[in-house]
């Protein structure tokens, strides 16, 4: 399902939400996403942003307020990681200057667009998970899958 979908029809109010139990709701997830994506675009694109210290300052503070432009810097986002995968002049490119962390130290651009993609894959399924919890799924065209 295309993360677009995935998000249609949340209201600012579900998307600040707090289910018991969760550590995040769902516009701090989707700003996670927002963070992880401009960080790597800037990195992919030759420019030494660090890393993050602590983890927790990947993190941003999000709230309903954000909602509209956070969904919409999410997909913003998307895109250009697509773009970027897309031409396999660029794809193929190390990112440089490197990444400071060994694991991810020799990444081209598509190993960061991987990266990310599977990064997102693993939230956006947090964010179905919530929505399921509160009674917010499927997205409003309907059954999100036919079995």
């Amino acid at each position: 399902m295309p993360p677009a979908r995935l998000l249609d029809g949340l209201t600012a109010a579900q998307a600040e939400a707090r289910v018991p139990g969760a550590p995040h709701s769902i516009a701090e997830i989707v700003a996670h996403l927002v963070f992880w994506h401009s960080w790597f675009l800037e990195r992919c694109n030759g420019v030494a942003a660090p890393l993050p210290a602590p983890a927790s300052a990947g993190w941003p503070a999000a709230t309903g307020a954000d909602w509209d432009n956070l969904r919409e810097q999410f997909l913003a986002g998307i895109e250009s990681m697509a773009a970027m995968a897309s031409d396999a002049a660029v794809r193929w490119r190390r990112v440089d200057p490197a990444i400071e962390f060994p694991p991810l130290s020799d990444y081209s651009v598509g190993d960061a667009v991987t990266h990310v993609a599977v990064h997102n894959a693993h939230h956006l399924g947090q964010v179905v998970l919530l929505r399921q919890m509160m009674s917010a799924w499927p997205p409003p065209e309907g059954r999100a899958f036919s079995h």
